[in-house]
C-alpha cells in the first residue's frame, strides 16, 4: 500500500514543543531553523535540568573544586558520522567563529592523527601484537552467517549464539568489543548493524586510525557551540521543565493520530500546554546515564538499581498509551547486564602523562583506547590531545578511563570495582601499567572522579520488533520520538549519528523540506572497502 503524501506543518506558524535538551532535541531546533526555515521564537526545548547536553557532558567534577569529569567519550569518523557533520558544518567554533565546528574538528584531525600503538595489553604489562586478530575459518564463517542474517530471523538472540567462546578470546572481539562497548549477551542484531556501518574500521581497528577526535570533549566542542548557536537565534530554553505526561487524540475513521497536551513539573508547580494544530511535539526516550552517581578518591558511588531520576519516567508513562510507543522495559529490566562505571583523572603534573607516553610511543590525543584484555575489571582508558576541557587551567592535565566487568575482582586491589574507591581505582590502573615505581607520587598529585551508570549499554540490550517505537509513529500528525531507543532501520545505536539523524528524518518529514538526508553507509556497497574488510578477516 502505498504511503500517503504527508501534509506539511506550516513553518510559519508551527510551535516546536521538545522535550529533552540532549543532542537530539538541539538537532531537531537546528535543523528546524536552518533547514525548515520556523521561527526560531517558536522554538521551545524544555529541560529537566539546569543544562544542555544530556549525556554528552563535561565540566567540573561535583566532589572536588579543581578536578573535572566526562562520564564518556565518543570516537566519530567521516564515513558514518555524515548527518553530525551535515549538522556541525552550520554551527560556527566558539573559538574561532570564522569557521564551523565541523571544519575546527577536521583541522584538529589533521594535526592530533590517531593511530594506536598498545591498543591491547596483557596481564605481564607486554604490548599484543593487535593486528593478529586470531580469527580462525568457524569465526569468519559465524560473522558471514551474522552477516547473511535478516533482522526478523535474529529476532531478540544473544551475541554467544552466534559465536564459539574461543571467538570472544579473539584479539579481534578484545577490540570491537570495547571500541564500540559490546558484551556477549548483547544484540546480536545490533552486532550486525556494527559490522555493517564500521565495516571500512576492520582493517584500522588495531590502530583506530578511522578514528576522529573533536579538540575537546564533545560538550565543549559540540554542545556548547551548538547551544550558543541556538539561544543566539532566539530558540526559547526552559531549565526545570520536567514533561511527565501527555496526551494524545485518535480518529477513529482516518486512524489519524495527534499530540493534544503535555503536563509539565515546574519548580513552582504544574503546568499544561495546549497543543495547537500546526505544533510539534517531539519526545526523547531513556536515557543511558539516569541515574549516574559520582564518587572520589575515598569513596564509592552509589549503583541506583529502582530508576530514582526520570530517565525512564517519561518513556514508561506514554508506553502505556499506545502498544507502538515501545516497551522501555527490554532496556531498563537489567542493570547487572548493562551497567559499568567511568573514571577520569584530574592530575596536578605530567609525570604519569610522561610514563604512557615513553611506554606506549603516542603522544596524548593519537593513541585511542588501551585496554588491559586480561584484567579483572577489563580496564580501558583513553589519553586525549590536553586540554581536554576548554577551561582547564594549564598544569593540570586529564585521561579518562572505564571498567566493563565491574563486579569482577581486581588484579591487585582484591575486590570489585564496583565497591572500590577512585584511588584504588587508580592504584589497579597503576599497576596494570606497571608503573609501580610511580605509585604513591601519582596517588598524592591526582583527583580521580568516578561515575557509576546502571544503563551506560542498555541501547545494546537483546531486542524484539516493537520494543523501540519509530521515530515518527503510524498515523502521526504533529508527534515523534528521538534518541538511543527509537527504531532508525540499519542504523547503530551508541552513536551521536543516531541521535542526529532522528532529528533530521522528524523536521524533515513534517515540514517536506526538500533536501536530501545522508544516506545509511554500508562499507560493503563499496567494492574496496568491502575487499579490503575481507581481506583483513580471511588474512
Amino acid at each position: 500500500m502505498q504511503k500517503k503524501k504527508r501534509t506539511p506543518l506550516d513553518a510559519q506558524q508551527s510551535h516546536l514543543w521538545i522535550i529533552g535538551g540532549g543532542i537530539a532535541g538541539m538537532a531537531a531546533a537546528a535543523f528546524a531553523i536552518r533547514d525548515a526555515k520556523v521561527p526560531a521564537k517558536n522554538i521551545h526545548i524544555l529541560e529537566e535540568l539546569d543544562i544542555s547536553g544530556g549525556s554528552m557532558d563535561g565540566g567540573h567534577t561535583p566532589h572536588a573544586a579543581q578536578a573535572w569529569v566526562t562520564r564518556g567519550g565518543r570516537m566519530l569518523t567521516d564515513e558514518t558520522y555524515l548527518c553530525l557533520w551535515d549538522l556541525f558544518s552550520s554551527i560556527p567554533s566558539l573559538e574561532n567563529p570564522d569557521i564551523s565546528v565541523r571544519e575546527e574538528c577536521h583541522e584538529f584531525n589533521e594535526k592530533v592523527k590517531t593511530h594506536a600503538n598498545a591498543r591491547l595489553i596483557d596481564a605481564q604489562h607486554v604490548i599484543t601484537d593487535a593486528a593478529k586478530l586470531g580469527l580462525n575459518t568457524l569465526h569468519r564463517a559465524q560473522m558471514l552467517r551474522l552477516l547473511a542474517s535478516k533482522e526478523e530471523k535474529i529476532g531478540s538472540r544473544r551475541i554467544d549464539e552466534f559465536f564459539d567462546e574461543a571467538f570472544f578470546e579473539t584479539n579481534f572481539w578484545r577490540m570491537w568489543r570495547t571500541t564500540f562497548a559490546f558484551q556477549k549477551w548483547h544484540s546480536a542484531a545490533e552486532l550486525r548493524r556494527y559490522f555493517l556501518r564500521f565495516i571500512q574500521e576492520l582493517p584500522r581497528i588495531h590502530t583506530l586510525a578511522g578514528v576522529k577526535r573533536t579538540k575537546y570533549n564533545q560538550y565543549d566542542s559540540m554542545i556548547l557551540p551548538l547551544q550558543h548557536w541556538l539561544v543566539a537565534q532566539g530558540v526559547d530554553v526552559r531549565f526545570g521543565h520536567y514533561v511527565t505526561d501527555a496526551d494524545f487524540i485518535t480518529n477513529a475513521e482516518t486512524q489519524e493520530r495527534h499530540a493534544s497536551r503535555l503536563y509539565v513539573q515546574l519548580p513552582e508547580g504544574t503546568d499544561q500546554i495546549n497543543l495547537k494544530a500546526n505544533d510539534l511535539a517531539i519526545f526523547t526516550l531513556g536515557s543511558i546515564t539516569a541515574d549516574s552517581r559520582y564518587g572520589g578518591n575515598h569513596d564509592v558511588p552509589a549503583l541506583i538499581r529502582n530508576r530514582e531520576d526520570h530517565g525512564w519516567t517519561l518513556w514508561e508513562t506514554l508506553a502505556q498509551k499506545a502498544p507502538d510507543f515501545g516497551r522501555p522495559m527490554t532496556f531498563y529490566g537489567n542493570v547487572d547486564e548493562h551497567k559499568w562505571e567511568s573514571f577520569t583523572l584530574t592530575m596536578k603534573d605530567d609525570v604519569l602523562l610522561k610514563r604512557i607516553i615513553d611506554y606506549t610511543g603516542n603522544e596524548p590525543g593519537t593513541g585511542a583506547l588501551m585496554t588491559w584484555y586480561e584484567s579483572g575489571w577489563h580496564l580501558s582508558i583513553v589519553v586525549p590531545a590536553q586540554p581536554h576541557f576548554a577551561d582547564l587551567p594549564e598544569g593540570l592535565y586529564t585521561l579518562w578511563g572505564y571498567g566493563f566487568q565491574i563486579d569482577h575482582i581486581g588484579n591487585y586491589i582484591k575486590k570489585p570495582m564496583s565497591e572500590a574507591t577512585g584511588h584504588e581505582i587508580l592504584s589497579e590502573l597503576i599497576k596494570q601499567l606497571g608503573f609501580d615505581d610511580i605509585l604513591d607520587h601519582v596517588l598524592a598529585t591526582t583527583d580521580v572522579t568516578t561515575a557509576m551508570m546502571p544503563y551506560a549499554s542498555a541501547l545494546f540490550a537483546c531486542r524484539k520488533p516493537g520494543d523501540r517505537p519509530q521515530v515518527i509513529p503510524q498515523g502521526s500528525q504533529n508527534f515523534a520520538f528521538l534518541g538511543q531507543f527509537v527504531e532508525i532501520e540499519d542504523d547503530v545505536v551508541f552513536t551521536v549519528e543516531y541521535s542526529v539523524r532522528g532529528a533530521m528524518l522528524t523536521i524533515y518529514e513534517f515540514f517536506g523540506v526538500e533536501r536530501e538526508i545522508p544516506e545509511i553507509y554500508n562499507g560493503l556497497l563499496d567494492p574496496k572497502v568491502g575487499l579490503k574488510a575481507l581481506e583483513t578477516v580471511f588474512h
